[in-house]
């Protein structure tokens, strides 16, 4: 079949939604990005750009005479607690929005994930199964991802422990997270919450001094929080994405059988250094 374009507003149904009718898998990754100061209407761009687009997705499958086997809806691995005792799975998780001590806005951050995750459980779709993908960050070379923001950091000397390093940071290699969609498509016993994000979350300050070598860079200076909040906002981005700490493991995935290309983040950041700098051996 022939690959083509077919433009929607991800709010309101339209011509769109008849392609829906007799596919096979359907995969929505819409939303605002979060890369962004978290200000009151980014905050709601980012509800409404989740919310609307995940409900009118379950609106056209339901309507549709031939529905999809699987429907496949974006979500995020935020939605779990800020934690440092032990990992978030998806059965003894602990969901986030009431940790003392952290920013307000952490817990409207939860609130989005949460009704993310809603607009797809009360879709009226009994003919399809529905997988939410609580998605780590995904690590990739390609420009205006997070793992160009870290190594510019990095590359920078500023890539060393943030408020002391201690927050864990859940990634997932670009190559694996494509790999696991599809894994996901495949398996028709998967359905519900499943963690996108590799086995080996690992502590900021590991994470970035990980990094720094892959490049090789021989120190990164520290940051204080209040110099990450005046850096983040040179940058127009947040520091949650720097301070939360999201350790998540993907029990789901690894119960079913799939196999991480890229488990722990020394052999990910390699492939992904010599990725963007064109050498060889690097996956694509």
């Amino acid at each position: 079949m022939r690959d083509r374009d077919v433009r929607w507003d991800a709010e309101a149904l339209g011509p769109w939604a008849k392609e829906l009718d007799g596919s096979d898998v359907v995969i929505n990754l819409a939303g605002r990005s979060v890369n962004c100061r978290s200000t009151p209407d980014n905050l709601r761009a980012m509800m409404d750009s989740r919310v609307h687009s995940a409900r009118v997705v379950g609106e056209a499958v339901a309507a549709a005479v031939r529905p999809p086997r699987v429907w496949l809806q974006m979500s995020t691995a935020t939605l779990y607690s800020h934690r440092f005792d032990a990992p978030n799975d998806e059965v003894a998780g602990v969901l986030g929005g009431n940790e003392p001590d952290v920013p307000g806005y952490w817990a409207y951050s939860v609130e989005i994930a949460k009704a993310w995750e809603r607009a797809q459980e009360q879709a009226e779709t009994p003919h399809t199964r529905k997988v939410s993908m609580r998605t780590a960050m995904v690590m990739g070379p390609d420009r205006g991802g997070v793992f160009e923001v870290l190594l510019r950091l990095a590359r920078l000397g500023l890539g060393g422990p943030v408020a002391g390093g201690a927050q864990y940071v859940s990634w997932i290699h670009d190559h694996d997270f494509v790999r696991a969609v599809e894994f996901l498509a495949d398996r028709d016993d998967l359905a519900g919450p499943v963690n996108l994000a590799a086995p080996g979350p690992l502590p900021q300050r590991t994470f970035m001094r990980v990094l720094r070598a892959a490049w090789g860079v021989p120190v990164g200076l520290p940051a204080t929080k209040w110099m990450a909040e005046l850096g983040a906002f040179a940058l127009r981005s947040d520091t949650e994405l720097l301070l939360k700490s999201r350790r998540v493991v993907p029990c789901r995935l690894l119960e079913a059988g799939f196999a991480f290309d890229y488990p722990q983040w020394p052999e990910a950041a390699d492939d992904l250094v010599r990725r963007l700098r064109g050498g060889p051996g690097s996956t694509m």
